[in-house]
């Protein structure tokens, strides 16, 4: 078992964008492997690699009662979106002990490449597609709180200063 460290916010990887990946490698299903380690050490529902230093547009996500079905992504997108929107309070470990709830699409279509190197279409609902859509904001660049008004997100960054 694997845990990895988090990036602290503000470093400047939790604002760049991953890097794909040309193919699903033994590297990367080790990557996927720590990941879930770190995740489940949170613990939480999803983590993408630039949270722990890697630049690769790689992402793991468990929102699962049971834990356990984590699924492994690699350079996931989204084709499609529900009109419908769910309210979640959201956080990041790179930024710990600050909140805010977000309002996301409750569903989303993603395709990536799941471990074997295959191109998987995937539905998911809930606290699964919000997880899934928190984790490809960090792959590319974005943080909770750019969801945010200028004065919440203010607000928030302050109060994480503060701790």
């Amino acid at each position: 078992m694997t845990v990895r460290p988090f990036v602290p916010w503000p470093d400047k990887r939790l604002r760049t964008t991953a890097a794909p990946i040309d193919a699903v490698t033994d590297d990367i299903r080790q990557l996927w492997q720590d990941m879930i380690d770190t995740m489940e050490a949170m613990p939480g529902v999803g983590l993408a690699a630039p949270q722990i230093g890697v630049m690769l547009r790689v992402a793991v996500v468990d929102a699962s009662e049971t834990r356990g079905e984590a699924i492994r992504m690699a350079n996931p997108e989204i084709l499609h979106a529900s009109v419908k929107l769910r309210d979640h309070e959201e956080g990041s470990p790179n930024l710990p002990g600050v909140w805010a709830k977000l309002s996301r699409p409750r569903a989303v279509t993603v395709a990536y490449l799941d471990e074997t190197g295959a191109r998987v279409e995937k539905d998911f609902v809930g606290l699964w597609a919000t997880s899934v859509q928190h984790q490809i904001d960090h792959l590319n660049g974005k943080m909770f709180f750019d969801h945010l008004s200028k004065v919440k997100r203010d607000m928030l960054i302050r109060k994480a200063r503060k701790r």
